[in-house]
């Protein structure tokens, strides 16, 4: 029997209705009651689950492939962050993909473009750097970099540097569910040099209330390619000196594209959370995947009733339409969250949605 709501399909199966399902199957068709309740769901109902990737206990994992494969075989030496409920698409959660590369000194891996959008946030090491179209940036501890879609690109280490770990996040299983993904290597490996300054873009593009006179950028994602993490950290400072912030998000700030105003890339979007000492944020869900890194500090957050404790450059995801709050487990230190989604689709589609926990916001309840 078939869910007896109003409005379901609530239709008995009967010796002749299951032959009229074989007929149907025959020519590639079926009837809509049938699959009506999966298809469309009361409410989102996301197959992913809520997971913390400890650092501490992947970092080895992460160094020792350095000792297995060279980026020139294997491409780009990553460790992909696996959802146990998306990993028919090696989805991190919802449609947005997350793993960690590295990077010795001297390695540079192969130029190459694809389809899909891409960010790198760096957690540890020196020397790093990104060539996005000819254009290069040097990268730091918690800088944030864009690789946007079809760009030519580059990552690498100088030879004086130290061994490097980033985040990758990009969004491969959205463009191939959308089956829209190329990808491709650069003719020449890597790429020319360009006769751009080093860290042109971010200098260019990157002073707070000011945009240069001559500017002509009309791509669809931002041109500061770099935005470092001394700016942004002063910027949560600031805002928290003026505001108490959201009761639910804290002192949160989103990364934007200078030129519009608006997300920094078409499919990914980002922001940076400030949690004051002993801050605790009020309980709520919303529609679209959201990654977590923890750029600062330590705390803990309660996903759909489920406790993680996390702590410096610990990665965790909370997945569409599921209760969170945060919380910063210090007395006297900020904690900060960075975070990347795919707000850009979902707003874009007109499918944002957002509510309170009880009445006027509130607590979850931690499930044993």
């Amino acid at each position: 029997m078939r869910e007896n709501v109003i409005g379901r399909a609530n239709v008995e199966d009967t010796p002749e209705l299951k032959a009229y399902y074989k007929d149907l199957e025959r020519y590639e068709a079926g009837a809509l009651w049938t699959v009506a309740n999966k298809i469309e769901p009361w409410a989102p109902q996301s197959a992913s689950v809520p997971v913390l990737w400890r650092y501490k206990d992947l970092r080895e994992h992460v160094l020792r492939s350095v000792e297995l494969v060279s980026p020139e075989k294997a491409g780009r030496r990553v460790i992909y962050l696996n959802n146990p409920g998306r990993r028919d698409v090696s989805a991190a959660v919802g449609w947005l993909y997350s793993g960690l590369q590295v990077m010795h000194p001297g390695e540079v891996a192969t130029a190459h473009a694809h389809s899909a959008s891409a960010l790198r946030f760096i957690m540890e090491g020196a020397g790093a750097y990104t060539i996005v179209d000819g254009h290069k940036m040097t990268l730091g501890a918690r800088d944030f970099v864009l690789t946007p879609n079809g760009t030519w690109h580059e990552h690498g280490v100088e030879g004086d540097g130290s061994v490097c770990i980033w985040q990758d996040g990009l969004d491969i299983p959205l463009v191939n569910a959308l089956e829209a993904n190329f990808f491709v290597v650069h003719p020449n490996i890597q790429q020319e040099p360009s006769g751009y300054p080093v860290d042109d873009m971010t200098r260019t593009w990157g002073n707070p209330g000011l945009r240069p006179a001559d500017s002509r950028w009309s791509k669809g994602y931002s041109p500061m390619f770099k935005y470092e993490w001394e700016p942004t950290y002063e910027s949560l400072q600031k805002y928290a000196a003026a505001t108490d912030g959201s009761p639910y998000d804290g002192i949160l700030m989103n990364y934007v594209n200078p030129v519009t105003g608006g997300h920094v890339m078409q499919t990914i979007g980002a922001s940076m959370q400030l949690l004051r000492p002993g801050e605790k944020t009020k309980s709520h869900r919303h529609t679209g995947s959201f990654i977590y890194q923890v750029a600062k500090g330590r705390g803990y957050s309660i996903i759909g009733g489920k406790r993680l404790e996390w702590e410096e450059r610990d990665i965790f995801c909370v997945p569409s339409w599921v209760w969170h709050e945060h919380g910063n487990a210090s007395a006297s230190e900020d904690a900060c969250l960075f975070c990347f989604n795919d707000l850009p689709v979902i707003e874009g589609l007109g499918l944002y949605r957002e509510e309170a926990y009880g009445d006027n916001g509130g607590y979850q309840s931690v499930a044993a």
